[in-house]
């Protein structure tokens, strides 16, 4: 795992120029860090390296045979002595890196390289001959690659921060991007927050060359047509195909751990990984000190079952510590209650390089309430029109605010809003509702605001995923939107960068392409059925896993961070949202913000959401637009610490 740079401009890219952008990733790569500088000046690859594979030969940019292209690489090709074995007929190795395996297939297959690849990955190569620039990134979108194109000049880098060190110039909110994040809680390709960075989709490459951009999909996921196999035979295969992932993520000449929360898609992979080596190896959980949420127990079980070397960390988290320097990794003002994955991170930095994790079982399996919610709005919208906004409108009108946003009084009101939309932006609007909804907007949002958005619509990448042809069924539909959106841009974001934060290489079978595609083709009823999600997982855990890890309801590493931090809500609340930049510089209403926070902290309504994402915005607008560094905001929020309550 690594942080990659790279800069082509014909007025020339200086070597100071990339060490600039290395030294903002040096956290993404502790191991090592270099450059290359084409001989006519005018392009510059950058590296900074985690040592995982080939510890003392995978250096990186690194060059083919004849010196004519040039490769930076960030991630792993869990297949790469496979393909090796097929090139070495036509190619000499220097190395036994994953890194030459690929520069060498590009030789073979140009753009279509990528295909072969069974892996997390971001790639840039330049060919020098061509003064051309070839980016990728991996299917399902776990590795960062961000971009600016601004005439004949291109760069790109792993984050944002490391574009931003060059080019202070382009801290620009992107007024699109802030519409997106506050109504769906992501910020999807190509937009980024900054107006004139772009990041990659997963799952496509681009080119650039002679001042041009050409970006071009190479994958996508498809649910049809549908496995027909008896059940028992479907729960066999997937079992192979579960542990022949984890297989291929173990790939690696430092010793591999686990994250282990005790949950069912974890508790698999471990249990898979004990199958698969011989020796024992490192597992890490995290705690926090709140009522009944410890998982604590329940991973020690699977622990005890498969002989790890077992650590546990009682995480006491503090958003008022901890969030600039959470929002400085992040970029972006995705979600900072993250916190966790960030303590569990560090601690598991102490012990290994590399970890696995469980991450992407939701999105195969069905593992959100909402799969079934919207299937049950399905029935509900059969009820006429005139009955569902007469009657029982007004009788959902009475109904008191409950201030938790799975309470009866939530659920069912939303089931009655989604039933006056369709197919994907009924899905669409299931997601916004707990955000800036349309019922929020007209309030929220200035008319400067609303004019730079012009008619950009939020929620029509979502609408489009759900509405394609590459699911039929209303459950695929969903899993397929999520996997496309949500998850490369919401928990894939937060992993990479919490661990990366700490030089950690995080790696997830779930997220393995090829086991992704079987998913896929499972009939959803084998996922969700009637309120149980996971079906066929939660069958194979029965088989594999101890009984009173089946019987446990999902939680959550963060979930109880809520109620932990009530207190410290409700102060940065204050802190940020009192005296709002956003507000000041003309975006927001201080009126609308004012209204929700009131009615919060009286709890007369649970706006906590909505503040959340409020609150989020606004510290990233302090400190990527206002130029407020993350000292200066760590000592602002210690100095206001004594206020919590």
């Amino acid at each position: 795992m690594c942080g990659i740079t790279g800069y082509m401009n014909p007025h020339g890219v200086a070597a100071d120029d990339i060490e600039l952008m290395n030294n903002t990733l040096r956290h993404r790569g502790p191991d090592d860090s270099d450059a290359y500088i084409s001989a006519d000046g005018t392009a510059g690859l950058g590296h900074r390296r985690l040592s995982i594979i080939d510890l003392s030969g995978g250096r990186q940019p690194m060059s083919n045979e004849d010196k004519t292209l040039h490769i930076t690489f960030n991630g792993e090709i869990y297949n790469f002595q496979d393909v090796k074995a097929s090139l070495r007929q036509t190619h000499q190795f220097k190395t036994k890196s994953d890194t030459e395996v690929i520069l060498h297939l590009y030789e073979e297959m140009g753009e279509n390289c990528v295909k072969e690849l069974r892996g997390m990955f971001a790639l840039a190569i330049y060919d020098s001959r061509k003064k051309k620039l070839f980016l990728a990134r991996d299917h399902l979108g776990q590795k960062p690659l961000y971009y600016h194109h601004d005439g004949d000049a291109f760069m790109f880098a792993s984050e944002i921060k490391a574009l931003l060190a060059l080019k202070p110039e382009l801290r620009e909110m992107d007024c699109q991007a802030l519409y997106e994040y506050l109504t769906i809680r992501i910020i999807t390709p190509p937009r980024s927050m900054f107006r004139r960075i772009r990041k990659l989709p997963p799952g496509h490459w681009a080119v650039f060359q002679n001042g041009k951009i050409d970006i071009q999909p190479y994958w996508q996921l498809q649910y049809e047509p549908k496995r027909r196999e008896k059940f028992p035979d479907l729960l066999s295969e997937l079992e192979q195909r579960i542990e022949t992932a984890v297989k291929y993520h173990l790939v690696s000449d430092v010793p591999v751990g686990a994250f282990l929360s005790g949950g069912l898609d974890s508790s698999l992979v471990v249990t898979m990984m004990s199958r698969a080596v011989s020796e024992q190896f490192k597992t890490f959980s995290g705690d926090v000190p709140y009522s009944d949420y410890s998982e604590l127990p329940h991973a020690k079980i699977v622990s005890d079952q498969c002989k790890t070397n077992h650590f546990e960390l009682t995480i006491s988290p503090s958003l008022i510590r901890s969030l600039p320097d959470l929002v400085w990794h992040l970029d972006e003002p995705s979600d900072p209650l993250s916190v966790c994955m960030y303590h569990i991170s560090e601690l598991a930095r102490r012990e290994v390089k590399v970890v696995l994790g469980g991450d992407g079982g939701d999105e195969l399996f069905g593992g959100y309430d909402r799969y079934y919610g919207n299937i049950y709005v399905s029935y509900y919208a059969l009820l006429p029109e005139v009955i569902r906004k007469g009657l029982i409108a007004k009788l959902l009108d009475r109904m008191p605010e409950g201030f938790w946003y799975r309470s009866l009084s939530h659920k069912l009101k939303w089931m009655h809003q989604m039933s006056f939309a369709e197919k994907g932006r009924r899905y669409a609007k299931s997601l916004s509702y707990f955000y800036f909804s349309d019922k929020y907007k007209s309030k929220l949002y200035t008319q400067a605001f609303m004019k730079q958005v012009g008619i950009f619509d939020p929620e029509a990448i979502l609408v489009n995923f759900f509405n394609s042809d590459n699911a039929k069924q209303a459950v695929d539909r969903m899993l397929y939107t999520d996997s496309m959106t949500r998850m490369p841009d919401h928990p894939n974001m937060i992993l990479d960068r919490m661990t990366m934060a700490h030089g950690l290489e995080a790696r997830s079978p779930f997220l393995d392409h090829k086991l992704a595609e079987f998913c896929a083709s499972i009939p959803p009823e084998y996922k969700v059925r009637g309120t149980k999600r996971r079906y066929i997982q939660t069958e194979l855990g029965k088989k594999l896993l101890p009984p009173a890890l089946i019987s446990k309801s999902k939680q959550g590493f963060s979930s109880s961070l809520t109620y932990l931090l009530a207190n410290e809500f409700r102060l940065l609340y204050r802190l940020f949202l009192d005296d709002s930049s956003l507000v000041r510089d003309g975006y927001l209403n201080r009126s609308a913000i004012t209204d929700l926070l009131t009615d919060h902290l009286n709890q007369k309504a649970d706006h906590g959401n909505r503040l959340w994402l409020l609150c989020n915005a606004e510290v990233w607008y302090r400190m990527f637009i206002d130029h407020n560094s993350r000292e200066n905001l760590r000592d602002y929020l210690s100095a206001n610490t004594d206020k919590v309550a």
